[in-house]
């Protein structure tokens, strides 16, 4: 058997982009197996969860009747408790109920309705009108709901990735989809995994910097990605539950750390939702790692959070 660490890269298409994985060996891998379990973990979290398969088990929940009990993944159960939980602590910044506004905006595979502003419809409370049987995998809807999970499914799927690396022994790895990353021990000369981050500059890709990871995962939400313009305004894609909108604040990205990409994802939405003041403070409260970047006029500002504390501001062009 040989002692020497040989690196591997593996990746494919899903969810309307790539998954990458690269890792560290000794022993020679079967790399046709793990290419193969690879692209099946991720093509059943876009078949259980994707707004954009008719068939997929999302959808078939949001198309099923009123206060029935629907047989669901148990993968699936897990995220929707999650989005859940993380609507509970987030005080709604976080809702996977946005499935009606993702398409009436033009960001979803519905068809879009919104052609001018005009107020915003009441919304509903997806924590009151969904429930999950976590035991039994079944879900119940109390009310209508669209149900979209483009906040947290990535993250999710990247951590099937790594679930799926684990299960081969592999033990020094960074897997991704998109900008969605979950890093385990490090390299072979003992250096940590490093993921570049985006500037948040819209029609631009540029590095900002980067980030070292271990045993670790990362998850950014931006507003300079997708884009709709109505009535003369450019709105971001990511949708604000409580205003029934897209949102309007002065972050241009937020990035979360977490054990979990999943949870990583989602808190990253949340915090982008509640901004600038009540998203740093959430994130301070809850003893979160995350970096905040805030438009600034014509530059912007870098704001970290190590383990809840404010760590440093950087002013960036």
């Amino acid at each position: 058997m040989s002692t020497e660490w040989r690196r591997y890269s593996l990746n494919g298409e899903t969810m309307g982009t790539r998954y990458t994985a690269l890792f560290h060996a000794q022993a020679e891998p079967d790399i046709h197996a793990i290419s193969h379990a690879l692209a099946c973990a991720v093509a059943r979290v876009d078949q259980q969860m994707s707004t954009w398969k008719p068939d997929s088990d999302l959808n078939r929940l949001n198309n099923a009747p009123l206060q029935e009990w629907i047989a669901v993944p148990e993968a699936l159960t897990t995220v929707l408790s999650a989005a859940l939980r993380v609507s509970r602590q987030s005080d709604g910044a976080f809702d996977i109920a946005v499935g009606d506004l993702v398409d009436a905006w033009g960001f979803g595979p519905g068809e879009r309705s919104i052609i001018e502003l005009a107020p915003a419809p009441t919304r509903r409370s997806t924590r009151a009108a969904l429930v999950v049987d976590s035991q039994r995998n079944q879900v119940r809807k109390q009310a209508p709901l669209n149900l979209n999970l483009n906040g947290i499914a990535k993250g999710f799927g990247v951590d099937e990735l790594a679930r799926c690396l684990d299960r081969f022994g592999i033990t020094r790895y960074l897997v991704g989809i998109d900008g969605e990353m979950r890093a385990r021990g490090s390299k072979p000369d003992g250096q940590p995994w490093v993921v570049a981050m985006e500037k948040p500059r819209r029609g631009v890709r540029e590095v900002m910097g980067v980030m070292e990871l271990s045993d670790a995962a990362i998850a950014t939400s931006g507003d300079y990605r997708h884009r709709v313009d109505v009535s003369g305004q450019s709105f971001a894609h990511t949708m604000n539950p409580v205003t029934g909108a897209p949102l309007c604040n002065a972050l241009a990205a937020v990035t979360v750390v977490s054990t979990s990409c999943m949870l990583a994802d989602a808190w990253a939405t949340a915090l982008m939702v509640l901004g600038e003041t009540q998203g740093l403070r959430l994130a301070q409260e809850r003893g979160m790692d995350a970096l905040f970047v805030v438009r600034d006029g014509f530059q912007l500002k870098e704001i970290s959070i190590v383990g809840g504390r404010l760590q440093a501001q950087v002013q960036t062009r």
